[in-house]
């Protein structure tokens, strides 16, 4: 059990990390080329489907994590499953107001406007990519020592 639940939390982890690096470094600079009404006519979809492929892959990876600290003991799993869980609570908290507005459409807004808050949203995501990372990293390091 200990294993799957390692294998779990780690695969979760890294597809997670994976696809946030990716819209970071390539999906939302793309976007931001764009004139801002496209860019979140775009993002408005992406971001539909990344959050079914993101949330449950998150919430796997922490439970699964913390179930391998409560199996064996340790702060490393349960740091990791901490951080990755993490982006959910950051995902409702802190970015659903800026999630809200681009889902909102374009009306009544400038397209500065717009793209300062597609902006703020590269920045709100890095966080996500962050934590994790740093989850993926802990979560390699505890395999392998």
């Amino acid at each position: 059990m200990l294993g799957i639940l390692q294998f779990l939390s780690t695969a979760c982890a890294g597809l997670f990390a994976g696809a946030a690096v990716y819209i970071n470094i390539a999906e939302h600079p793309a976007r931001l080329m764009l004139e801002p009404a496209a860019a979140v006519a775009q993002w408005a979809p992406s971001y539909r489907r990344a959050t079914l492929m993101q949330a449950p892959l998150a919430i796997v990876s922490a439970l699964s994590g913390i179930g391998v600290t409560l199996l064996q003991g340790g702060i490393t799993w349960l740091i990791a499953g901490l951080c990755i869980g993490a982006v959910v609570p950051f995902t409702l908290i802190v970015i659903m107001p800026t999630n809200s507005r681009l889902l909102a459409g374009t009306a009544g807004h400038t397209g500065a406007e717009i793209h300062d808050l597609l902006v703020k949203w590269g920045r709100l995501h890095a966080v996500r990519t962050a934590l994790s990372g740093i989850a993926l990293v802990l979560m390699l390091s505890a395999l392998t020592f």
